[in-house]
């Protein structure tokens, strides 16, 4: 299941129109099957194509799952930062896939969980995504919210919904930023010109925004803080490319690769939301993993010889 939660921008938009434009998955004509087949609801209550969207809503939106196979517990070691029995925050390795799709059905983040966890996940987004709350690429490593029943998905999805988590990346630049600090508010859809990647559009897309503050600087890069305001897919990688300084080692999107990463070096270094029900914030942090320290002591060399 999707929460969504539309700001003002979105007010007196048709249903069906909203909820393609948020969920890139979906097509206007998916969108409307979905809404026909009582699969969008607000409030308990289950809404038509022509409902006109109102800012503060909260529509769940149910998206069948697509026929995998069947995803198999694999006893795979999990980095576990936290556990209780709400929620499980992980500290995915670089390389790891969040969970199965096709041609790609065990290895995952996903399979590690149903064999650590059992039952014990939750079931809102299907068995192929079971606890997964929300996403990092497969080449970034770091911090990943885990739900181990509904409840405390539901409530960890509102707040990614109303903007509330708080997600902190680090990202290894190649050369430097105009300004050491500020805010990238562009629109991000799919590339037309390959399908695989990501674009800044103004063609069937979401708004997209990226805050970020430079840390350092070596010879040739910068390392920035990046703090997400929205959650678009490959959203640092592509802000970061389009303001012509892409993340070291992401060669999809026009970074060089010296270091040998085989990936972008990219790290989800922070993560700080409500604790599911209760008033308290809990924030989660996490050290650099080897790949990145390496290339962050080569550069110190470089810059200190």
């Amino acid at each position: 299941m999707t929460i969504l939660k539309p700001g003002s921008e979105h007010e007196s938009l048709r249903l069906d129109v909203y909820i393609s434009g948020e969920c890139e998955e979906l097509s206007r004509s998916a969108a409307v099957k979905l809404i026909e087949s009582g699969l969008v609801t607000c409030e308990g209550v289950t809404l038509k194509k022509n409902h006109r969207v109102t800012a503060g809503e909260i529509y769940r939106v149910i998206i069948p799952e697509r026929k995998e196979g069947k995803i198999l517990p694999q006893d795979i070691p999990l980095d576990i930062v936290y556990e209780d029995e709400n929620i499980l925050i992980i500290n995915k390795p670089r390389g790891m896939v969040v969970h199965p799709a096709a041609g790609n059905l065990d290895g995952t983040l996903v399979n590690a969980l149903l064999h650590h966890c059992g039952d014990n996940l939750s079931s809102i987004n299907g068995e192929i995504r079971r606890g997964i709350v929300h996403r990092i690429d497969k080449d970034t490593s770091g911090l990943l919210a885990v739900a181990k029943n509904d409840f405390a998905h539901c409530e960890l999805a509102l707040q990614l919904a109303d903007h509330h988590m708080r997600r902190i990346y680090h990202a290894l630049v190649c050369g430097y930023m105009r300004a050491p600090e500020g805010t990238i508010d562009a629109p991000i859809g799919r590339n037309a010109a390959d399908r695989k990647k990501m674009a800044v559009t103004d063609k069937n897309s979401r708004r997209a925004v990226t805050h970020y503050r430079a840390l350092s600087e070596y010879l040739g890069y910068s390392l920035l803080e990046c703090s997400l305001e929205t959650g678009r897919t490959h959203q640092i990688r592509v802000h970061l490319s389009y303001m012509g300084r892409p993340v070291a080692g992401d060669t999809l999107y026009g970074g060089r690769d010296e270091f040998s990463l085989d990936g972008q070096c990219l790290h989800a270094k922070l993560l700080s939301f409500r604790y599911p029900g209760r008033e308290y914030m809990v924030t989660f942090e996490t050290e650099y993993p080897e790949y990145f320290t390496r290339v962050i002591n080569i550069l110190e060399k470089r810059m200190n010889g």
